[in-house]
This record gives structure tokens, C-alpha cells and sequence, in this order.
């Protein structure tokens, strides 16, 4: 465990546009549960796709319910020592993007910069119309869904809202990414941490970097779909916090 502290640390040291990439994997340290683990959330619910809430209003209802969990959960969560640490190395100017697949907003709240933190499966921190697509706080919106268990529209054209996350079947908005590929193809280094790197398009992304033969890092609990890729300079399967805050703590 130290050498591959020591080693990561090393490649911190090294690089000096660093993408991350993370996962389910770094938040369940903040009483987030993941996805596709043993407990994960899919163990309990069936996800709802973005045709049949457009379509249904009772996958609306469900999505809303699904939702109002997490929604009630964000009051007390808050970023842990892996967040806080992704925020360091940003401060410390070797961060040339964050892209995360996260929907909590927890690495926003640690300190990790607006302009390089893209959201690319979206957040639950705001509600989207699927209309005339603009974006509002969704504290209103969920304390109307408790009390009638019908899913809110929108103040401004009726239109359906919905928590702005990218659900099963619902396209990446290409702003988003664009952002990442772009730096993807100019990163010198890219760390996966907490994904199992199945979910694509966004999974793709490391790849992209990867192409120009820099280093790869992927830290999970777990296997992932790019285990074994040539690419990959350092594999480290335990819980990213044992090891990223340390080799951060060791100095950049």
C-alpha cells in the first residue's frame, strides 16, 4: 500500500494537466450509496428511461420518488477527504479538468472550480424543463411533489420537469461533452477513480487520452471494464480514499 502511495504520488508530482475521472466510487464515503455494488441502488430499483418519463406519468411519479431519496439524503451529506483532495491538486495548478460522472454536486462544494468541472451524467442539485429548458432550485419543486405525489411543471410553459440528470436513454449534452473530449486530448495524465468504467459514452473518455500513450491511474474498489489495458500505468483496486489523500498529502 505505501509503495503505491509513494507511486501516485510520484505521477502527481510528474504531471501537470491532470484529468480526472470519477465515479460512484468516491462519494460513497459520504453516505451516498453507489449504483452497481452490493448494495447499490440498482439492487433495490429498476431504472426509469428517459422515454418512458416523457411518456408516462406514473415513470414520472417513479423517477420523482427515486429522486425525492437522494433529494432528502443532499441535506446532510457533505464532501469527504477524496473530494477535498481532487480540490488540492487543483490548487495546486495540475488540474487541467474534472469530469465526473456524479450527480451529487459534492465536488463543486469541496472547492473544485466551475470552469474545470464538468458534470457529464448531470446534477441533482437543479431541475431542468424539458421544454424551454430552464434550470431552477429544486427545493420548491420536491416540497410539492411530497405533498401531492404528482411531479411539478414548469412555472414558466407547463412544460415537464425533470431533476437535471442525464437518465438511461437520454443523450449527453454536447456542450458537456465536448469539454471533456477536448481535454482528454490535451491532458498529460489521467486518473480514474471510483468508476467501474462500464457506463459509456462517458467511459470512453480516459481512452481518448490514452491514445497519446500518457500515464493512466485507475483506483476502484473493484474490477473495471479497463483493467488490463496497456495504458494502464498504475491499477489499484481498494477504497480511493486510502490512498489519493495520502499521496497528496506527501506533497505536489
Amino acid at each position: 500500500m505505501k509503495n503505491q502511495i509513494k507511486e501516485l504520488n510520484e505521477i502527481l508530482r510528474q504531471a501537470e494537466k491532470i484529468m480526472f475521472f470519477t465515479g460512484a466510487g468516491i462519494s460513497t464515503n459520504s453516505g451516498i450509496p453507489d449504483y452497481r455494488g452490493p448494495q447499490g441502488v440498482w439492487k433495490t430499483r429498476q431504472p426509469v428511461y428517459f422515454d418512458d418519463f416523457m411518456n408516462s406519468d406514473d415513470s414520472r411519479v417513479e423517477y420523482w420518488d427515486f429522486k425525492l431519496e437522494s433529494w432528502e439524503n443532499y441535506k446532510t451529506v457533505q464532501p469527504n477527504s477524496i473530494h477535498h483532495a481532487v480540490a488540492k491538486i487543483e490548487e495546486a495548478g495540475k488540474m487541467l479538468m474534472l469530469v465526473t460522472q456524479n450527480v451529487d454536486g459534492l465536488h463543486a462544494i469541496a472547492g473544485s472550480s466551475r470552469q474545470k468541472l464538468v458534470e457529464i451524467h448531470g446534477t441533482d442539485r437543479l431541475v431542468e424543463c424539458m421544454n424551454c429548458h430552464e434550470f431552477t432550485n429544486p427545493d420548491a419543486h420536491f416540497e410539492l411533489f411530497k405533498k401531492t405525489n404528482e411531479p411539478p411543471m414548469c412555472a414558466k410553459c407547463n412544460g415537464i420537469l425533470k431533476p437535471a440528470t442525464i437518465s438511461f436513454g437520454q443523450s449527453l449534452r454536447q456542450e458537456d461533452l465536448q469539454k471533456a473530449s477536448e481535454a482528454a486530448s490535451r491532458c498529460d495524465c489521467v486518473i480514474a477513480l471510483g468508476s467501474t468504467l462500464s457506463v459509456h459514452p462517458a467511459a470512453s473518455l480516459p481512452l481518448i487520452a490514452t491514445r497519446r500513450q500518457i500515464p493512466y491511474v485507475i483506483i476502484n474498489r473493484g474490477a473495471t471494464d479497463h483493467d488490463g489495458l496497456q495504458q494502464v500505468r498504475l491499477r489499484i483496486d481498494g477504497d480511493v480514499a486510502d490512498f489519493l489523500p495520502a499521496a497528496v498529502e506527501m506533497g505536489l
